[in-house]
């Protein structure tokens, strides 16, 4: 009988240093894997979309809301500010509005704007980071959190919720960011996450930033999220766009290779470009050199129109697609060369 304890006692024993080992061997990257979930993006989307948001307009009471809620999850993930502040406040300048013209933030389009009668906009970037080993290097990830706010001579739904358009791009950003965390490792760079204000207005958050972030030379890589959670051919659920700078050719072998290693249910459109300068945010960084990745899954009915809608949300592909950035941030934090 005592034998037979003594037995169990040490079949125990090796069963729980067997365990540990295993625990103790898994990798970063498969730590930071398993906590982006569903249940996350669902949480972050439901309320960036709700009615009661009225449609994230920049500069809106539902916009800085948006703001308040991103910054309160930061804080909760344990995500630092990049300065003093989660918040970058900034101010955007345009003409009256009969006149033809943008949003300015540069100052010598305000100098110009300044001269006439004029609007203004008062906005806030928010910006987290998790510092790395090398204080001289950075990488970022972004997504606009901006949308169309309220239409309020539209019969029926007036409400621009943007569930995809781009509550589905700041979920991404929130789930990469717990996920860092989760991996318990200091990544080589420092890593900023950074939600931009003013996106639909004319990329005014990213513009600002690029013109003011004193060390944007020491910028290695921007990863950038706009409408990663609707299908533009049902027929196609798992369809997403990839570009990437073309100069960069790994950044497609790493989509590639974690694709069939981690079994992600996606399907990519490669589409290598010599300098991304189009359609998002990603533009701002683009036009200064920075290597550039960016996830899109094309347009559909609901673009710019009141329908985008939670319901309407492919869950199984953004979980996918936000687990295949989070593995190309860690690369782009932690590669020595690419």
């Amino acid at each position: 009988m005592n034998v037979g304890l003594g037995m169990r006692r040490t079949i125990l024993f090796l069963s729980l240093v067997v365990l540990s080992i295993g625990v103790w061997a898994e990798s970063p990257e498969k730590k930071g894997l398993k906590v982006i979930n569903k249940v996350n993006a669902e949480a972050y989307i439901s309320f960036l979309a709700s009615d009661l948001l009225e449609g994230r307009e920049a500069g809106s009471r539902g916009g800085n809301i948006a703001g308040e809620y991103i910054v309160s999850n930061l804080k909760m993930l344990g995500i630092e500010s990049l300065n003093d502040s989660y918040y970058q406040p900034f101010e955007a300048y345009g003409r009256e509005r009969q006149k033809k013209g943008r949003f300015q933030v540069h100052p010598d389009s305000i100098t110009q704007i300044k001269q006439d009668t004029y609007r203004k906009l008062a906005l806030n970037n928010i910006i987290g980071k998790i510092e790395g080993k090398n204080p001289n290097e950075y990488v970022i990830i972004g997504a606009h959190y901006d949308h169309l706010g309220v239409d309020p001579l539209l019969n029926g739904d007036q409400i621009y919720n943007g569930a995809d358009d781009n509550a589905s791009g700041v979920s991404a950003v929130l789930q990469v960011a717990k996920a860092f965390i989760a991996t318990g490792v200091q990544p080589e760079r420092t890593v900023i996450f950074a939600f931009w204000d003013g996106e639909e207005k004319g990329l005014l958050g990213s513009k600002y930033f690029v013109q003011t972030f004193p060390e944007i030379d020491k910028v290695k890589g921007y990863l950038n999220y706009d409408m990663i959670g609707r299908n533009n051919d049902e027929t196609k659920p798992t369809h997403v766009v990839y570009f990437y700078t073309a100069s960069h050719p790994i950044f497609g072998d790493w989509l590639a290779k974690d694709i069939k290693q981690y079994g992600l249910k996606l399907s990519p459109d490669y589409r290598p470009w010599d300098k991304p300068v189009g359609g998002s945010d990603n533009a701002s960084f683009a036009l200064l050199d920075i290597p550039v990745i960016w996830y899109h899954t094309d347009g559909h009915p609901d673009y710019h129109m009141p329908g985008d809608h939670v319901h309407k949300i492919n869950w199984e592909k953004l979980v996918d697609i936000t687990k295949a950035s989070f593995l190309n941030m860690w690369n782009l934090a932690n590669e020595k060369n690419f």
